[in-house]
Protein backbone atom coordinates (compact mmCIF):
# COMPACT_ATOMS: atom_id res chain seq x y z
CA UNK A 1 0.00 0.00 0.00
CA UNK A 2 2.02 2.60 -1.18
CA UNK A 3 -0.54 5.31 -0.12
CA UNK A 4 -1.45 4.28 3.19
CA UNK A 5 -2.19 6.78 6.28
CA UNK A 6 -2.56 6.37 9.51
CA UNK A 7 -4.02 8.36 12.12
CA UNK A 8 -3.25 8.86 15.91
CA UNK A 9 -4.12 5.99 18.00
CA UNK A 10 -7.39 7.43 19.79
CA UNK A 11 -8.78 4.45 22.42
CA UNK A 12 -12.39 7.13 22.58
CA UNK A 13 -12.85 6.14 18.33
CA UNK A 14 -11.14 2.44 18.93
CA UNK A 15 -13.60 1.81 22.01
CA UNK A 16 -16.66 3.88 19.84
CA UNK A 17 -17.77 5.95 23.09
CA UNK A 18 -17.88 9.28 20.59
CA UNK A 19 -21.19 8.04 19.91
CA UNK A 20 -21.93 7.45 24.07
CA UNK A 21 -21.10 11.05 24.77
CA UNK A 22 -17.74 10.02 26.59
CA UNK A 23 -14.19 10.11 25.80
CA UNK A 24 -11.44 8.42 27.52
CA UNK A 25 -8.70 9.99 29.96
CA UNK A 26 -7.32 6.36 30.99
CA UNK A 27 -6.93 2.80 31.03
CA UNK A 28 -6.09 -0.13 33.22
CA UNK A 29 -5.27 -3.36 31.88
CA UNK A 30 -6.17 -6.07 34.77
CA UNK A 31 -5.82 -10.09 34.08
CA UNK A 32 -9.41 -10.15 33.95
CA UNK A 33 -10.79 -7.02 32.50
CA UNK A 34 -10.18 -3.27 31.08
CA UNK A 35 -10.91 -0.46 32.97
CA UNK A 36 -11.17 2.94 30.76
CA UNK A 37 -11.61 6.00 33.21
CA UNK A 38 -13.93 8.20 30.63
CA UNK A 39 -15.46 11.49 31.48
CA UNK A 40 -18.51 12.82 30.59
CA UNK A 41 -17.70 15.16 27.18
CA UNK A 42 -21.19 17.40 27.21
CA UNK A 43 -20.62 19.79 30.03
CA UNK A 44 -23.91 20.40 31.87
CA UNK A 45 -23.96 23.44 34.07
CA UNK A 46 -26.85 25.26 34.27
CA UNK A 47 -29.65 24.20 36.99
CA UNK A 48 -32.56 22.46 35.84
CA UNK A 49 -35.29 24.27 37.78
CA UNK A 50 -34.01 28.24 37.67
CA UNK A 51 -31.46 28.27 34.84
CA UNK A 52 -28.58 29.51 36.71
CA UNK A 53 -25.33 28.34 36.13
CA UNK A 54 -24.33 26.17 39.02
CA UNK A 55 -21.02 25.88 40.91
CA UNK A 56 -19.20 21.92 40.68
CA UNK A 57 -19.54 20.12 44.05
CA UNK A 58 -17.41 16.77 43.56
CA UNK A 59 -17.22 14.31 41.23
CA UNK A 60 -18.86 10.84 41.50
CA UNK A 61 -17.71 7.23 39.51
CA UNK A 62 -20.55 5.41 37.71
CA UNK A 63 -19.16 2.14 36.44
CA UNK A 64 -20.57 0.32 33.36
CA UNK A 65 -20.16 -2.81 31.76
CA UNK A 66 -19.29 -2.56 27.78
CA UNK A 67 -19.02 -4.66 24.48
CA UNK A 68 -16.07 -6.74 25.57
CA UNK A 69 -12.72 -5.50 23.51
CA UNK A 70 -10.31 -8.74 23.19
CA UNK A 71 -11.97 -11.25 24.15
CA UNK A 72 -11.84 -9.48 27.73
CA UNK A 73 -14.84 -8.02 29.51
CA UNK A 74 -13.99 -3.92 29.72
CA UNK A 75 -15.89 -1.58 32.52
CA UNK A 76 -16.40 1.86 32.15
CA UNK A 77 -15.46 4.25 34.88
CA UNK A 78 -17.01 7.16 34.13
CA UNK A 79 -16.63 10.70 36.18
CA UNK A 80 -20.09 12.46 36.44
CA UNK A 81 -19.31 15.59 37.86
CA UNK A 82 -22.06 17.07 40.24
CA UNK A 83 -23.54 20.74 40.68
CA UNK A 84 -25.10 22.69 43.15
CA UNK A 85 -27.52 25.68 42.09
CA UNK A 86 -26.41 28.80 44.03
CA UNK A 87 -29.71 30.62 43.43
CA UNK A 88 -32.12 27.27 45.07
CA UNK A 89 -29.71 25.16 45.97
CA UNK A 90 -30.74 22.19 43.34
CA UNK A 91 -28.07 19.60 43.21
CA UNK A 92 -27.71 17.23 39.96
CA UNK A 93 -25.14 15.22 37.66
CA UNK A 94 -24.17 15.65 34.35
CA UNK A 95 -26.71 13.96 32.19
CA UNK A 96 -25.23 10.51 31.17
CA UNK A 97 -28.68 9.36 29.55
CA UNK A 98 -26.41 8.99 26.17
CA UNK A 99 -23.92 5.95 27.24
CA UNK A 100 -27.08 4.20 29.57
CA UNK A 101 -30.02 4.31 30.78
CA UNK A 102 -30.97 5.75 34.71
CA UNK A 103 -29.49 3.11 36.87
CA UNK A 104 -28.34 1.13 34.29
CA UNK A 105 -25.34 -1.28 35.03
CA UNK A 106 -24.52 -2.17 30.94
CA UNK A 107 -23.78 0.97 28.51
CA UNK A 108 -25.66 1.22 25.62
CA UNK A 109 -22.59 -0.44 23.56
CA UNK A 110 -22.80 -3.16 25.65
CA UNK A 111 -26.34 -3.85 25.82
CA UNK A 112 -26.48 -3.69 21.87
CA UNK A 113 -23.65 -6.30 22.06
CA UNK A 114 -25.63 -8.73 24.29
CA UNK A 115 -28.47 -8.52 22.56
CA UNK A 116 -26.80 -8.86 19.41
CA UNK A 117 -24.63 -11.85 20.67
CA UNK A 118 -27.86 -13.66 22.11
CA UNK A 119 -29.86 -13.58 18.61
CA UNK A 120 -27.35 -13.33 15.61
CA UNK A 121 -25.20 -15.28 17.69
CA UNK A 122 -27.25 -17.64 19.52
CA UNK A 123 -24.53 -17.06 23.05
CA UNK A 124 -26.56 -18.53 25.88
CA UNK A 125 -27.22 -15.49 28.56
CA UNK A 126 -24.19 -17.51 30.88
CA UNK A 127 -21.89 -16.06 28.11
CA UNK A 128 -23.05 -12.64 27.43
CA UNK A 129 -23.06 -11.95 31.45
CA UNK A 130 -19.16 -13.56 31.35
CA UNK A 131 -18.12 -11.48 28.43
CA UNK A 132 -19.98 -8.61 30.23
CA UNK A 133 -17.92 -9.42 33.34
CA UNK A 134 -21.79 -9.16 35.10
CA UNK A 135 -23.93 -11.49 36.76
CA UNK A 136 -26.20 -13.55 35.24
CA UNK A 137 -29.22 -11.73 36.58
CA UNK A 138 -27.59 -8.37 35.60
CA UNK A 139 -27.12 -9.20 32.21
CA UNK A 140 -30.65 -11.67 31.60
CA UNK A 141 -32.89 -8.35 32.49
CA UNK A 142 -31.65 -5.91 30.44
CA UNK A 143 -31.29 -8.13 27.41
CA UNK A 144 -34.94 -8.92 28.14
CA UNK A 145 -35.83 -5.18 28.55
CA UNK A 146 -33.88 -4.35 25.57
CA UNK A 147 -35.25 -7.04 23.57
CA UNK A 148 -39.14 -5.90 24.10
CA UNK A 149 -38.19 -2.40 23.65
CA UNK A 150 -36.73 -3.47 20.05
CA UNK A 151 -38.88 -5.93 19.10
CA UNK A 152 -42.20 -6.75 21.15
CA UNK A 153 -42.96 -3.10 21.48
CA UNK A 154 -41.96 -2.15 17.85
CA UNK A 155 -45.14 -1.68 15.66
CA UNK A 156 -43.16 -1.47 12.95
CA UNK A 157 -41.33 -4.93 13.01
CA UNK A 158 -43.48 -7.01 10.49
CA UNK A 159 -42.89 -3.57 7.80
CA UNK A 160 -41.93 -5.22 4.80
CA UNK A 161 -41.46 -9.35 6.27
CA UNK A 162 -42.74 -11.63 3.03
CA UNK A 163 -41.83 -14.67 4.65
CA UNK A 164 -42.03 -15.99 8.16
CA UNK A 165 -41.17 -19.10 9.55
CA UNK A 166 -42.06 -20.73 12.77
CA UNK A 167 -39.99 -22.39 14.77
CA UNK A 168 -40.92 -25.20 17.54
CA UNK A 169 -38.22 -26.73 19.53
CA UNK A 170 -38.13 -28.67 22.83
CA UNK A 171 -35.65 -27.42 25.54
CA UNK A 172 -34.47 -29.81 28.66
CA UNK A 173 -33.30 -27.68 31.71
CA UNK A 174 -34.64 -29.74 34.95
CA UNK A 175 -37.85 -29.96 33.39
CA UNK A 176 -39.37 -30.21 29.54
CA UNK A 177 -40.34 -26.55 28.18
CA UNK A 178 -41.79 -25.93 24.62
CA UNK A 179 -40.52 -22.67 22.76
CA UNK A 180 -42.15 -21.21 19.88
CA UNK A 181 -40.77 -18.42 17.83
CA UNK A 182 -41.42 -16.72 14.59
CA UNK A 183 -38.83 -15.68 12.41
CA UNK A 184 -38.19 -12.91 9.71
CA UNK A 185 -36.06 -15.22 7.37
CA UNK A 186 -34.60 -12.26 5.28
CA UNK A 187 -33.25 -10.87 8.40
CA UNK A 188 -33.20 -14.05 10.33
CA UNK A 189 -34.34 -11.94 13.38
CA UNK A 190 -37.15 -13.12 15.74
CA UNK A 191 -40.14 -11.18 15.35
CA UNK A 192 -42.26 -12.74 18.13
CA UNK A 193 -41.54 -15.54 20.59
CA UNK A 194 -43.74 -17.47 23.20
Amino acid sequence: MPDATFACPDLTTFCRLEELGLEVLGQRLDPDRAVLACRVVEPDQWCRRCGCEGAPRDTVVRRLAHEPLGWRPTTLHVAVRRYRCPGCGHVWRQDTSRAAEPRAKLSRRGLAWALAGIECQHLTVARVAEGLGVAWNTANDAVLAEGKRVLIDDTTRFDGVRVLGVDEHVVRHEALLFRMEVRDLHRLVVVAAE
